[in-house]
C-alpha cells in the first residue's frame, strides 16, 4: 500500500503521516497545498517544507489550488497511490473535503487522528518524540508573544495551556500553527532561525529557516 500525505511541516500532518507509516503503508509522497484563502504562514516558509521533506527522504510535491478541486482530485489519481492521508482530527468540513477529493482521485482516506481527544494527543506526538514550535497565531485568540513557544515535553505543554486558558492544545480551531523540529520520521532536530516577524490581516507569523542543532 502507498500514499501521499498532506504536507504543510506542522504536527499534525506530519503524525498523521508517522501512524500511517507505522501501519505498514509506504508514503513516498508530500503534497503541500498554494492556498487561495489568503496568506498561509506555511507557504512562506517553504524552504523550512523542503528543509523537512528532504532530511525524511520524500519528494515534496506542490499544487496551487487556484486551479481548483477537480484538478487536484485528477493529479491525486495521478500518482499511483491507494491513499490520501491528512492530519484532521475535529473539523468536520475539512474531513469532508477530503473525503470528496479521493473519492474523485480513485483512492481512500487515512485520517489517523479522526475523533482524537486533543489533549490526548499533544500528549502522545511529545511522548513519541514529536517536537514542534508556533509559526504562526491568529491574531484575535493568540498574543505576539506565543510565537516560536516550542513544545518538548510534557511540562512546556502544561506551561503553555496555563498561560493561555482556552486555547486548543493542538490549535485545532486555528489558534496556532507550527512546524516539527524533532520527530521518528527523521534524524537530529532543528531549531527554528527566525528572520523576522511579520503581520497580516489575520495572523502574527514568522519568516524563519531551521537550523540543525
Amino acid at each position: 500500500m502507498r500514499g501521499v500525505a498532506f504536507y504543510s511541516g506542522g504536527k499534525d500532518g506530519l503524525y498523521a503521516l508517522y501512524l500511517a507509516e507505522k501501519s505498514g503503508i509506504e508514503v513516498p509522497y508530500l503534497l503541500a497545498l498554494k492556498t487561495t484563502i489568503g496568506l498561509s504562514p506555511h507557504w512562506e516558509n517553504f524552504g523550512a517544507l523542503k528543509t523537512l521533506a528532504g532530511v525524511m527522504g520524500k519528494e515534496l510535491l506542490t499544487f496551487d489550488m487556484a486551479n481548483g478541486s477537480d484538478a487536484l482530485a485528477e493529479f491525486l489519481g495521478s500518482l499511483g497511490v491507494d491513499y490520501l492521508i491528512a492530519g484532521d482530527v475535529l473539523l468536520e468540513d475539512h474531513r469532508v473535503w477530503v473525503e470528496s477529493l479521493a473519492e474523485r482521485a480513485g483512492i481512500k482516506v487515512l485520517e489517523p487522528l479522526w475523533g482524537r481527544n486533543t489533549l490526548d494527543l499533544a500528549l502522545e506526538m511529545l511522548r513519541e518524540g514529536f517536537e514542534w514550535a508556533i509559526i504562526a497565531v491568529d491574531k484575535k485568540k493568540l498574543p505576539k508573544e506565543a510565537l516560536t513557544y516550542t513544545f518538548s515535553s510534557e511540562n512546556d505543554l502544561e506551561e503553555f495551556l496555563k498561560a493561555y486558558s482556552g486555547i486548543d492544545p493542538i490549535g485545532e480551531f486555528g489558534e496556532f500553527h507550527t512546524v516539527v523540529l524533532a520527530s521518528p520520521l527523521f534524524e537530529g532536530r532543528f531549531k527554528l532561525a527566525v528572520n523576522s516577524f511579520e503581520e497580516s490581516e489575520r495572523y502574527h507569523w514568522v519568516r524563519f529557516g531551521l537550523e540543525e542543532t
